[in-house]
């Protein structure tokens, strides 16, 4: 060998000695998705996203699916020796939250799937952000039926855990028509595809029924002052009852201002989900008192969910805030177990098809979840659906239907 070949091999050997020392050169995987890959190398974690409500009014409603999405990937530990990590980010309940939140997670090609968001209104420009960069989202509490509609706002690689809203919306209809006896109502919203959607539901319900629609009305979000809207509807009727499926803020100043309206008085007050939280208890006040609220169904019978609630006070050192926490956990288990029976082992390194993810979850049928057995349809509803309308008794959510 001459001297200068042996200079160059002896380079080499170096060369080769320093990317053993290093670890593994490199995956022999080759990427065959339509629409791409994750691949996580040695030691790199599994790295999911939230897109949920952390700050302001509604913080109640996101922190507790917060939660469950903490926990899920606690249970969980590990994927194919990969630690699991989470990316929090703020849906801030409206358009423009979900619009920022979902660009800065899809400029990280890392994130393997999203569980968001909290709100509907911040859904519909994520899930559009989200499916045009190829990566999968489960909401646990976006109800609107128009993000599981594809004539509105579908979008592919879009899932929830949560109900839709043309199951709440006649379950609230059929309460106020069968239980209360009232013929006459108004409905309220504000603009946001949930509580717009929801009043909607309710509305055509109700008629549908042999009850009568008296006003169906919106305030705007971030108004104060609802006496305007509000005496508009007790001159149209006055109504027997109004349902407002509204966030805490605006859901608190339409109880107490109701109470101030001439003709208002004695109108029964009904909410939904949105106002389902120790921060809405506080804005609605004294006002509240005997109101009612439609939402999921919280009687679990499950050990899961127990061990669940018992892990939460632990972990937390509180009960959950809201009623969304279970569909949270869910949610991040539905990703969670898709990555693992989707993903490629090879070596140290892990890779997840992003189509084959979408996939998975697309075929997701009859799985044990806290929430009940959940089973996705074409457009991405998986919920096991179950209504309850709650009763405010002295700053408490009573269950008093079915």
């Amino acid at each position: 060998m001459s001297k200068r070949l042996f200079v160059v091999f002896a380079a080499l050997m170096v060369v080769g000695m320093v990317l053993t020392a290093c670890g593994p050169a490199g995956p022999s995987y080759e990427c065959t998705d339509s629409i791409g890959c994750v691949t996580y190398g040695p030691e790199e974690p599994v790295r999911l996203a939230s897109a949920l409500v952390i700050s302001g009014p509604n913080t109640d409603l996101g922190v507790d699916s917060q939660n469950g999405v903490e926990i899920a990937i606690d249970f969980k530990g590990d994927i194919a020796g990969h630690a699991i990590e989470l990316q929090a980010e703020d849906d801030g309940c409206s358009a423009e939250g979900g619009q920022a939140a979902g660009q800065k997670i899809v400029s990280d090609p890392t994130i393997v799937g999203i569980i968001g968001t909290s709100c509907s209104g911040a859904g519909v420009p994520l899930s559009k952000v989200m499916s045009d960069a190829g990566y999968s989202m489960v909401s646990p509490s976006n109800t609107s039926p128009a993000l599981t509609n594809p004539d509105s706002a579908w979008n592919p690689g879009y899932y929830r855990t949560a109900h839709n809203d043309k199951v709440q919306g006649k379950a609230m209809a059929d309460f106020a028509f069968e239980v209360l006896g009232v013929t006459t109502a108004a409905a309220i919203h504000d603009g946001d595809p949930y509580t717009e959607g929801l009043a909607r539901v309710f509305a055509d319900n109700f008629e549908a029924l042999g009850g009568t629609i008296v006003e169906f009305t919106a305030v705007n979000t971030g108004d104060t002052d609802m006496r305007p809207v509000l005496t508009a509807v007790a001159a149209a009727g006055p109504p027997e009852l109004i349902y407002y499926p509204v966030f805490t803020a605006e859901g608190g100043f339409l109880t107490k201002q109701a109470k101030e309206v001439a003709g208002l008085e004695e109108t029964i007050l009904a909410a939904a989900d949105g106002m389902i939280s120790p921060a809405a208890v506080e804005a609605v006040g004294e006002a509240g008192e005997g109101m009612y609220f439609s939402g999921p169904d919280l009687g679990f019978e499950n050990e899961l969910y127990n061990t669940f609630l018992e892990t939460h006070l632990e972990k937390y050192g509180t009960e959950p805030l809201s009623v969304f926490h279970a569909h949270a956990f869910d949610a991040t288990n539905m990703i969670l177990s898709c990555v693992e029976e989707v993903g490629v082992v090879d070596g140290e390194y892990l890779h997840v098809g992003r189509q084959a993810l979408r996939d998975c979850l697309d075929a997701t049928s009859g799985y044990d979840g806290i929430t009940g057995t959940l089973t996705c349809n074409e457009y991405g509803d998986c919920a096991d659906p179950q209504i309850t309308v709650s009763q405010l008794t002295a700053g408490e959510y009573e269950v008093v239907w079915p």
